[in-house]
């Protein structure tokens, strides 16, 4: 798995290529979490590049989304490959996060305002 970062006014984009699986979940919940420490409280997750996410990655993003739902926070995935998307569906996931097509697309969305929370 390969991770790049890139930040935005607005977001910080990480850029996920190959995999995530029970041995690299854990880069990617360190780097999701270093961005988050850094006070960045808007995160797209770009899986253009991603072939297969795991269990594992799938539970790194629910407790990504449980530390950003603060008033402003956003949380976004994009770049979905159809056996992504599947496995997305399967877990329910896609009624709970947030889902573009494109990184430009997200960032889009990203300057539009949040609803508060009810």
């Amino acid at each position: 798995m390969d991770i790049t970062t890139t930040t935005h006014d607005t977001a910080a984009i990480l850029t996920v290529k190959g995999r995530v699986d029970a041995l690299t979940a854990g880069d990617l919940e360190s780097a999701i979490n270093t961005i988050i420490d850094k006070g960045d409280r808007c995160i797209i997750l770009d899986f253009s590049g991603l072939t297969y996410i795991s269990s594992g990655g799938l539970r790194v993003l629910l407790a990504t989304a449980k530390k950003l739902q603060n008033n402003g926070d956003r949380f976004m995935l994009c770049g979905l490959s159809i056996d992504v998307q599947k496995v997305m569906n399967l877990a329910g996931f896609t009624a709970i996060f947030s889902i573009y097509s494109s990184a430009s697309e997200a960032l889009d969305a990203v300057k539009k305002p949040v609803k508060p929370h009810s």
